[in-house]
Formats: C-alpha cells, structure tokens, sequence
C-alpha cells in the first residue's frame, strides 16, 4: 500500500510538471500558425517603374479581396491616391480593401512590419523586431574589406530610411491597437515559421549574419519570449539561389540576390506536425551547379528535421516539396545602369571583391524561384507558377497534388509572381496575415 500511495504520488506530480510546460497564461501572446483564420491580409506597395511588380500584385489582389480583407500601407498619402487610381483602372474591387499611410513602408511588408500575435483574453499583439535592412552592415563589411570607416559611411547614407521602416511595425500595431512585444534581436518575418503550437524554426544562416554580437542562448530566449514558442529547431542554410544581398556570385557564373536563407523558401509548415521541405530529386541534382548545391543544403536540413521533436517530443512528418527547374537568364555586367532603366543587367560595383565581374562579363542571372514561397489564407493556398518560364508542367502538377493533400479545404491558385522572384522574393515575401482575435468564452 505504502508503494501504490509512492506510486500514484509520483504519478500525479510527473502530470502536474508536464500539465505546466504545455500550457500558457491566458495573458501570453503567441504566433498562430498561418493556416488559422486571418481577420485581414497586408500589402505594402511601392513605385514600379523599373521592377514589373504590378501584375502580379492585381492577380494576387483580385484573388486575396474574394475570401479575406485586405490592408495596404503606403509611405506617403500621394503614393496612396495614385495606387487608388491604378487599382480602380486595373479593374480591382476596392471595397474589400483598407488603405493606410505608414512612412518607411516598402513593399516586402512580410520582413519589415508587423509580426502578429494574439492571446486566450482576444488581445491583438505584434513582435517588434529590430531591423538593419536585411544584415546591411555584414554585406558592407564583405563590400568594403571590414573598413569601418566605409561601412559606418554606406550604412549612415540609409539611416533616415531605415528608421522609418524599422518603425513601420509599431505603425501597424498603433492602428489595429496591438499590444507590442519588443526585442532588440534583428530579424524578418519572412525568417519566422511556427506551427502554432509551441515550435519555430529557423535559418543559423539569416540569424547569425543578422546578430553577430549576440549569444545564441539570448537569441533562443528573446524568440521564446516574444514569439510565445517554447521549442526552436535550426537549420543550418536556405536555398542558394537566395544569397544574401544584392549582387552575390553564387558559384561560376551564376549571380543573384535575396536575404541569405529566409525560411519562406524553403520550410513550412502544412500543420503542426507536418513540414514541407524544398527539394532537389536525385536525379536533377548534376543538371547544374545550383542544383547540386540546394541538393547539399536540402539533405543537410532533412537531417535535422528527421531527428528534430515538436514542442511535446513528437517526430515530425517531412514532405518533399520539388524545387522549380532552374530559371536563368543571360545578362551582362556593366559599369553604369540607370536606376529607370527596365533591364536585369548588373552593375559591377554592386558585388563584393572577391566576387566582382568585369564590365562586359556575361553572367547567368538567377530568381528566387521556389514553391514554398505561398500564401495560406481564408479558403485559400497561393503558390507561385513556373510553367511560363519553361518549368516543368508535370512538376507543377504534383506540387498541387501535395497542396491538395495538406489543405484539402482550400483552393489551390497558382500566380505569376516572377518579377518578384528576380527581386529576391515572392507571393509569402509581399504580404503579412493579421490573425483572428481569440473569442473568449463567457463561463
């Protein structure tokens, strides 16, 4: 009897410690995951004379104002007046979108704005991250040799602006009267990917190169803190046609740009035990030297996925998501390019030394071109297509095979966003879900 009453005691305590570790204050905000119910979907926007975003932007706006609000901020009120008008000619509903003047807003409103949160009592919160351009000052200690006399003077030269876009944030939590979780940690939304139920992961890729000073441990606890998560998975690199910054030579001839390893390019989450990771099939790895690449990284990270537990010690299951085929496009280094120049061309003094072309080089240009770069809202999945690039129409088809399989309760849309792509971006990169409030239930 003396043992049975050990027993059950022990029992009872064990339940009691492990009830704590997976519940949370009614008060503690936390990141839903983005298949929950949004209560709107943010655009930022920005002049296009030179970048062709717009397109892209009318499908996905037509497509997003059927099944979800939509908010759009603006850096100042004539930027905002000329959109009106070029939506109301593009045969856009407007009734179903809100219009916001926010300055410093750009148009990858994903990694500088607000990353919403909410708790059990239905308040509203946003994780306020600190922001440094994507890791500006690491790709000017590359650019500039670690001379601190340039780096400080090239950084200075963005101040004004990027303090406004720092504050961009703050803007959108002021306006939806969001409680505002600060933290001195640099970070971007497009870099955050949580389950919703306790577990984020993330790049050492993007968060390292964007906080050099600071401890992995602080970091893991600020993530914890503000982002309500109790269990933190790491990969090591993103995709490499994602480099960080603008121009990089990724290998041989082939340049691009992007943030150094967002996660949105490369691991999501369908649901909370479930995670899609882009892939590179066996076969394809040797038909280039990007491939072969994103076949190294991808294996690297399935690795750690395949030993990596939830938030309550569970495996996860992994689904292999196909990378697009390779889209590259021929261009030429040159000295000078006019800022309104359409073109995709280079200039040389864009690149760090040890990578810097010669004037005239003829170099393989590279988009951030993925199927993880999608959009889950209201009824709805939106993922990029690459058919009309040259992708492989049997391999976009089984990619909406695997979406219809983890979202079977939405639609599947597929949109040209290959402009975005060539910027280093995509459909997830350009918006920002503001959750639904939790109902608090009268007892």
């Amino acid at each position: 009897m003396k043992n049975y009453l050990l027993l059950l005691f022990a029992a009872s305590l064990l339940f009691a410690c492990n009830s704590g570790k997976n519940e949370r204050s009614t008060a503690t905000f936390y990141m839903p995951a983005e298949w929950e119910t949004h209560d709107a979907v943010w655009l930022g926007w920005e002049e296009d004379a030179a970048r062709g975003y717009y397109p892209g932007i009318m499908s996905l706006l037509k497509t997003l104002t059927l099944n979800v609000t939509v908010k759009m901020a603006f850096h100042s009120d004539s930027l905002m007046q000329t959109a009106r008008a070029y939506l109301r000619i593009q045969g856009v509903d407007t009734s179903n979108i809100k219009f916001y003047v926010m300055p410093g807003d750009r148009y990858w409103i994903r990694d500088h704005g607000a990353a919403f949160l909410v708790n059990d009592k239905g308040e509203l919160g946003v994780a306020d991250f600190a922001w440094n351009s994507y890791g500006y000052p690491g790709f000017l200690k590359l650019k500039y040799e670690g001379n601190a006399d340039s780096i400080n003077k090239y950084y200075a030269l963005r101040n004004e602006k990027r303090l406004k876009t720092a504050a961009v944030d703050s803007l959108m939590a002021v306006a939806e009267r969001a409680i505002i979780q600060k933290t001195n940690v640099i970070h971007e939304g497009g870099a955050i990917e949580v389950n919703g139920a306790g577990t984020l992961i993330l790049c050492e890729a993007t968060v390292f190169q964007r906080n050099p000073d600071l401890k992995k441990e602080y970091i893991e606890a600020e993530f914890k803190r503000v982002l309500g998560v109790r269990n933190i998975i790491w990969m090591k690199q993103g995709l490499a046609d994602d480099p960080k910054s603008f121009f990089r030579r990724i290998t041989a001839n082939y340049v691009g740009g992007g943030t150094g390893g967002h996660t949105d390019e490369f691991v999501r989450f369908a649901n909370a035990s479930t995670i899609l990771l882009a892939w590179v099939d066996e076969k394809e790895k040797g038909l280039n030297l990007i491939n072969q690449m994103n076949y190294e990284r991808m294996n690297e990270n399935y690795n750690i996925l395949k030993n990596a537990k939830d938030q309550d010690g569970k495996s996860f299951t992994i689904i292999k998501v196909p990378l697009p085929d390779l889209v590259t496009k021929k261009i030429l280094a040159r000295e000078k390019i006019d800022s309104a120049e359409v073109t995709l061309d280079v200039e040389v003094s864009s690149f760090i030394p040890s990578e810097k072309p010669k004037a005239g080089d003829t170099l393989l240009r590279v988009p951030a071109s993925s199927y993880m770069n999608y959009l889950v809202t209201n009824g709805l999945v939106i993922l990029p297509t690459y058919v009309q690039m040259g992708g492989s129409a049997a391999k976009e088809e089984q990619v909406k095979n695997i979406f219809h399989q983890q979202f079977p309760d939405r639609k599947i849309v597929f949109l040209d966003f290959i402009m975005q792509n060539w910027s280093g971006g995509g459909i997830h990169c350009s918006t920002q879900q503001q959750p639904a409030k939790k109902q608090i239930h009268e007892k």
